[in-house]
């Protein structure tokens, strides 16, 4: 509890994946987070709790308010109301005050701790591939330049890269920059990565050299949060799915459910788009579904 009183809860069904050490706490506990836009409510009391090593995936439509949330977490986006909590890092929601030194500084480590990769790659055009990755490092966090190469360099070969460090963005495939932005937010060493639709702007063709970077981060215990359309992504390398429908989180669980068997007829809705009704129940509801009102979020706290 904090000060003003928000509590997190946990919901039963967000239970530590395999890959989850033995006691370990959540390392992003976020609660009751409220999003405003003008009068449009965006996201309605939205909680998650993600424990170190976990791969979340987001599902919704465009428009559900997936994005808003993800930037929120890092507060690229200001909550009306809430609380976000990263590893020891805690920091509430004042859209409307002035935050004290204090306050900026844990803002400031918020977004250290929780590394953002954008549809769009945000690269700097006018830096070379190695200067992209050493930049927030030596500037943000003091690493020595040296140091920030060689972090970068054992990133680059993660990534596939170390033959394009001298590149410039422009002379990259999409599909190119996107996994050097991936390298990009791993120098930094977050505790956790944040992945806002990264293929949503690739050619078709190009989508899969990434999910592939994304899938092995994944095996290899990266903590992770993906707002992504990539329905097999989800099934292989998530521990848990949140379905967001207008703002909340209205299935939560694994894949075997959410999408396998989603009990939620919204969710089924979503998912007729991608499965067809041979591969899942969702094939739009029975009368019976239809006669019963849709159930309310499942999200801990009320919405």
């Amino acid at each position: 509890m904090n000060g003003q009183g928000i509590v997190h809860e946990i919901h039963p069904v967000e239970l530590p994946g395999p890959l989850v050490p033995a006691g370990a706490e959540p390392i992003v506990r976020a609660t009751k987070i409220e999003k405003y836009f003008g009068r449009n409510h965006v996201l309605r009391g939205c909680s998650m709790t993600v424990y170190p090593r976990e791969t979340i995936t987001i599902l919704g439509r465009s428009g559900s308010g997936k994005s808003t949330f993800l930037r929120c977490l890092n507060f690229l986006e200001e909550p009306s109301a809430g609380r976000v909590e990263i590893d020891d890092t805690a920091v509430e929601a004042r859209p409307l005050g002035d935050r004290p030194r204090a306050e900026r500084e844990r803002i400031r480590k918020l977004r250290t701790d929780a590394g953002m990769v954008f549809q769009e790659f945000n690269l700097f055009p006018h830096l070379s591939v190695i200067g992209n990755l050493v930049e927030a490092p030596v500037h943000v966090k003091h690493v020595a330049r040296p140091a920030a190469t060689e972090l970068a360099e054992s990133y680059l070969e993660k990534v596939g890269l170390i033959d394009k460090r001298n590149e410039y963005p422009s002379r990259l495939s999409g599909g190119q920059r996107q996994r050097v932005a991936i390298a990009r937010a791993l120098t930094m060493e977050p505790k956790v990565l944040l992945f806002d639709e990264p293929t949503s702007a690739l050619d078709p063709s190009l989508v899969g050299e990434v999910l592939k970077v994304m899938e092995s981060l994944a095996h290899e215990g990266r903590t992770m949060i993906v707002v992504t359309h990539e329905m097999q992504f989800a099934r292989e390398a998530a521990d848990r799915i949140y379905y967001m429908h207008e703002g909340q989180f209205v299935e939560i669980g694994p894949h075997t459910q959410v999408i396998d068997d989603p009990q939620d007829p919204r969710t089924r809705e979503f998912l007729a788009r991608f499965l067809g009704p041979s591969r899942s129940r969702q094939a739009a509801a029975t009368p019976q579904d239809e006669a019963v009102a849709p159930p309310p979020a499942v999200g801990p706290g009320p919405v």
